[in-house]
């Protein structure tokens, strides 16, 4: 049992916005969520200084500025890889010195399920995190296989989401063989039989899924249970149908989120003001429906 555990410090009727979806990807001891390669390779792709990858203090700070809370989450993708994350309890602790702003997200390794399973409940009970972050192909699986229901057996028994990465990544961008990263394993169609088998289980597909925008859009609008985020994109390259979706069947279906550090907060803000969406929506993608998502009632509010 950990000496803390994570609970709620966040004013949700004060907060401006909460953004689903940033990244901490280093900790106090060097450790990387990625292989120096990739990691070499994924701050060029995105153009990003020598120290991009920001510190759970300092990412805390920037989003307290901003009157924005922000889920933060790591990738536990070590057999796909080879390679040792940095450490989630450190990104947990983090979370909690800075609870006032900051929401917990695990991750597991899903290609050891058994491990994966126990991990799940370790984290939920013992550490108090609020969902959990997959990257299909970072971490070399195909999500509808049953291999790995019982990791999502946990998830949806816990009570918590389940965040994927769906469409192309920058991850690998660029190198041979794009590292080994294989994009067909975040197709959302995949997502689709796991929200069919597991309808208790929150899901929600990460990014605008190009090349598969037209089917994410279709699932989310399909199943009550699944959820888009507007992350990993500056919401000018978003695609047209996307736009048009937000005020339609996507209007309680899409989240706020911006891949912090690859997307910044300020940009992401700026550049979704250029949009042609009403107010009413905007307050549902930059709020109401996250707390959806984390199940937050109007008692933890």
């Amino acid at each position: 049992m950990t000496a803390s555990r994570y609970e709620y410090g966040i004013d949700f009727d004060a907060v401006a916005a909460i953004d689903i979806h940033t990244h901490v990807e280093i900790d106090s001891a060097g450790g990387c969520a990625y292989d120096p390669e990739l990691a070499e390779a994924t701050g060029r792709y995105f153009k990003l200084g020598p120290d991009h990858f920001a510190r759970v203090d300092d990412l805390a700070d920037q989003y307290r500025r901003n009157n924005t809370a922000a889920v933060v989450f790591t990738v536990d993708a070590r057999t796909a890889s080879g390679h040792i994350p940095n450490s989630i309890e450190e990104l947990i602790e983090g979370t909690i010195r800075n609870n006032d702003v900051l929401i917990p997200f695990g991750s597991v390794d899903p290609l050891t399920v058994d491990t994966a399973v126990r991990r799940v409940n370790e984290l939920v009970d013992d550490w108090g995190v609020k969902g959990f972050k997959f990257h299909p192909s970072l971490q070399g699986f195909e999500p509808n296989d049953r291999t790995f229901y019982p990791i999502y057996e946990a998830i949806a028994a816990a009570g918590v989401p389940a965040l994927f990465h769906t469409g192309q990544t920058g991850l690998g961008s660029a190198l041979p063989g794009g590292h080994g990263i294989k994009l067909r394993y975040s197709d959302p169609m995949l997502l689709d039989d796991v929200a069919a088998d597991f309808p208790d289980l929150t899901i929600v597909m990460a990014h605008p899924a190009v090349p598969w925008i037209d089917a994410q859009i279709a699932i989310a609008a399909h199943k009550a249970n699944c959820y888009i985020d507007l992350s990993g994109w500056s919401p000018k390259y978003f695609p047209p149908q996307l736009v048009r979706a937000l005020g339609r069947q996507l209007r309680t279906k899409a989240l706020f989120g911006t891949d912090h550090p690859y997307i910044t907060l300020e940009r992401w803000r700026r550049d979704f003001e250029t949009l042609d969406v009403d107010a009413e929506t905007l307050a549902m993608i930059l709020k109401r429906n996250a707390l959806q998502v984390l199940g937050i009632s109007a008692v933890d509010r």
